[in-house]
């Protein structure tokens, strides 16, 4: 930024550039540090590089700086488990409907082959999640996942409603079962391959705050509720040989599926804009740093998002006026590596200002 400086006439000079300006250097890890410039903003071409010259690679800085984030882990391995197996519950449960005929398997080896694609929409979202950041995506593509998230929400709202629309016409033209025994057996051990998958999809997820991982073991731990209502209501079925259990089992797994897809739509909807971390986050972060500073320090304009993997804080840090730059400047350091120390995944940005300028409550609302 440029300033106006006086001359020894009284005259004002806007052309001039004040001694605090910096060249920007970026660090490997994506923060930014300045050397200041000298002459009163006169670049000198022999001792301080112009800040539109690259960094020299032989600066010290560089040299030493050790990068702050840990890299994006690739965890497609877990979108091809799951794709593995989708396949083998599809072959299973239609292996199950071929058996005995039952609407309620049928639907249910339906909502497997969704899950399929569900899967490689998840195996290409967590591959385009984890590319770097460049000149046009300079943040990267993280939120990739919730546009996976969103589509396998929508996936379920169709295999929903074709389960609906089967069990109503079933339940209206009821038909006898057959081979029941061994149909619920082959549908237990899909449910049980199912299950584990969701297991450590939901596990994972969770750890690398995953919105696809979690996605697809919701969408995975949805059908293995669905496999158990199909499998209780066939079994009702062979009990009691009222046929149209099987259409009454069939209509409420879908109808429990339509509030599975909304809820996955809607948390998905709300990360793309930017909602805030969980008010629960928030506090332990907030309650953190006021700790480790101590009371001469004072925060305001605390933000926070997430965008797949990575959570994001960004702050306004006020400190005594009498403090120098470099001072100030330590202490914020020493609070974003402890931050960094005990949440890994978070992407910290902080804002130095005195707090004896009026100037630096007008943002407060930022």
């Amino acid at each position: 930024m440029g300033a106006k400086v006086a001359m020894p006439d009284g005259a004002v000079d806007g052309l001039a550039w004040v001694s605090s300006l910096v060249a920007e250097v970026t660090m490997p890890d994506g923060t930014v540090r300045g050397k200041v410039r000298n002459n009163g903003g006169v670049s000198n071409p022999e001792t301080c590089p112009d800040s539109d010259q690259e960094p020299s690679s032989a600066d010290p800085l560089l040299e030493t700086a050790v990068p702050r984030h840990r890299p994006p882990k690739d965890l497609s391995k877990y979108a091809w488990l799951s794709m593995g197996a989708a396949v083998a519950t599809i072959v299973l449960k239609v292996v199950a409907w071929w058996l005995s005929g039952s609407v309620g398997l049928l639907s249910d080896a339906a909502e497997s082959l969704v899950n399929l694609v569900a899967a490689i929409v998840a195996l290409i979202a967590l591959k385009l999640s984890i590319t770097p950041p460049n000149e046009r995506f300079n943040y990267g593509r993280s939120k990739a996942e919730y546009f996976s998230a969103i589509t396998e929400g929508v996936l379920i709202f169709l295999a929903a409603a074709a389960i609906l629309y089967s069990g109503v016409k079933r339940f209206i033209h009821p038909q006898p079962l057959d081979n029941v025994g061994v149909s619920l057996l082959v549908s237990a051990v899909a449910s049980v391959l199912n299950g584990a998958v969701a297991w450590v999809l939901l596990t994972r997820g969770r750890k690398e705050h995953s919105a696809t991982l979690t996605a697809d073991g919701k969408h995975l731990l949805t059908d293995v509720w669905t496999s158990v209502g199909v499998i209780v209501g066939v079994g009702l079925v062979w009990v009691s040989k009222w046929d149209r259990f099987d259409a009454l089992v069939a209509i409420a797994v879908g109808v429990n599926i339509l509030v599975t897809g909304y809820k996955l739509i809607a948390s998905s909807g709300a990360a793309l804009m930017d909602v805030s971390l969980p008010e629960e986050d928030r506090r332990q972060i907030e309650g953190f740093m006021r700790g480790y500073c101590g009371a001469e320090v004072k925060f305001h304009a605390i933000r926070t998002r997430e965008a797949g993997y990575r959570r994001f804080v960004d702050f306004h840090m006020l400190v005594p006026g009498e403090w120098t730059v470099r001072h100030g400047h330590d202490v914020m350091e020493d609070l974003i590596d402890a931050m960094l120390a005990k949440w890994p995944d978070l992407r910290v940005m902080g804002h130095l200002e005195p707090a004896d300028d009026p100037r630096s409550y007008e943002d407060l609302d930022v």
